[in-house]
């Protein structure tokens, strides 16, 4: 079924940055993704797969593009929970040991209740099968809980918080000769004192040797990013919106090196992604704001789909803007319009993001397929 979306009468503005915010990154889109997403990724770039986890302890595998290959919905094993009473997986992370696995950070959690068991742990599972291979708990008197974990970029560490502390775990620890519940836990290499963020931390990912932290509070929904040589931080990105800030990974797709999980759960405000929630495709400032960009038309159906893309300046159009909209690529020809063919395999809402020389300018997110028909800015009532 053809989309066919005019820009002027279904764009909506993303939501609104606050006045803190650097000004460093841009959303270029919001895929709608399953609810069954809601927890966190992580991604194996070298072979081109995603990997997220939820609602509670499922797992799942897609495409670049978020194609479906392979889920289970509960990567917990039933003996694990009945001794540890594991029945939570936090934002994952992928790791290069063994061959490759994907790293769950594991935790008993109720929603009344809190923390239930009072410790953690770090679950390994296996990438092709995305069955559980072992697990291996954190000593419960440095941390209660393991909310999320994040991989080193060398492969040595991987991190993790416990209250406004940063912890290190040596990956050559996370191992079957250390699995529980027959081998004692494991401690904490490295830790860096009140590093963790105002806004706290729901999911992480490294950037460019800089490990970026998501997070939310009364101030906002933002993301940090602390050199975990010195424990010093700064504020990357901060957002107005309602729902619940989540995982965080980065993998070039659809529109931005980092992609943000925001979950459909958030009180006393209309959800700006609609009822499954949303994956944030963000990327860098290039220049200069000063070019116009406008979405005429997007045309086909979401596996097929064609933009039609308009880049002017002062009135007139811009010929040889490079125009990206949903992870593709175009050129402006002589007035000015470019044409962008992508295919995707859920709906959202793309911004178009055009670039000449040192300028550049974003259009409005624009619907592409059952995305949710307004994006908007709680709390300030923006949109």
């Amino acid at each position: 079924m053809a989309v066919g979306l005019v820009a002027l009468a279904l764009a909506a503005a993303a939501p609104a940055a606050r006045a803190d915010d650097p000004g460093r990154w841009l959303m270029t889109g919001a895929s709608s993704v399953p609810v069954t997403y809601w927890q966190g990724l992580t991604s194996d770039p070298s072979k081109e797969r995603i990997f997220f986890v939820g609602v509670f302890e499922g797992l799942w595998r897609t495409t670049p593009r978020l194609r479906q290959t392979a889920g289970v919905d509960s990567a917990i094993p039933p003996e694990v929970k009945a001794t540890e009473g594991y029945n939570h997986i936090g934002d994952p992370t992928w790791d290069p040991g063994e061959g490759g696995r994907v790293l769950l950070p594991l935790e008993c959690y109720s929603p009344d209740l809190g923390n239930t068991c009072g410790t953690g742990s770090f679950g390994v599972a296996d990438p092709s099968t995305l069955g559980f291979r072992y697990y291996v708990k954190l000593d419960p008197a440095e941390i209660p809980k393991a909310m999320w974990a994040e991989a080193s970029p060398d492969g040595r560490l991987v991190w993790t918080s416990s209250g406004a502390d940063l912890l290190a775990y040596r990956s050559s620890d996370i191992s079957p000769a250390n699995a529980a519940p027959a081998a004692a836990p494991i401690r904490a290499v490295r830790r860096l004192p009140g590093a963790v963020p105002p806004s706290g931390v729901t999911g992480a990912v490294f950037r460019r040797g800089r490990l970026f932290l998501a997070g939310e509070s009364a101030a906002g929904h933002q993301i940090w990013s602390v050199d975990t040589d010195t424990g010093q931080r700064r504020l990357e990105l901060e957002l107005t919106l309602c729902g619940e800030s989540e995982g965080l990974d980065v993998i070039s797709t659809l529109g931005g090196p980092l992609h943000w999980l925001i979950a459909p759960f958030d009180e006393g405000c209309e959800l700006s992604f609609g009822p499954t929630g949303a994956l944030l495709h963000l990327a860098r400032r290039p220049g200069r704001d000063r070019l116009r960009v406008r979405v005429l038309s997007v045309a086909g159906p979401i596996s097929r789909l064609t933009a039609a893309v308009r880049v002017t300046r002062l009135g007139r159009p811009v010929r040889g803007a490079r125009v990206r909209f949903a992870g593709r690529r175009g050129r402006t020809a002589e007035n000015g319009v470019a044409r962008v063919s992508a295919r995707l395999a859920l709906p959202g809402r793309f911004a178009a993001l055009a670039r000449k020389g040192r300028r550049y300018g974003l259009s409005r997110l624009v619907a592409v397929g059952d995305a949710p028909t307004a994006v908007r800015a709680a709390r300030d009532g923006g949109g």
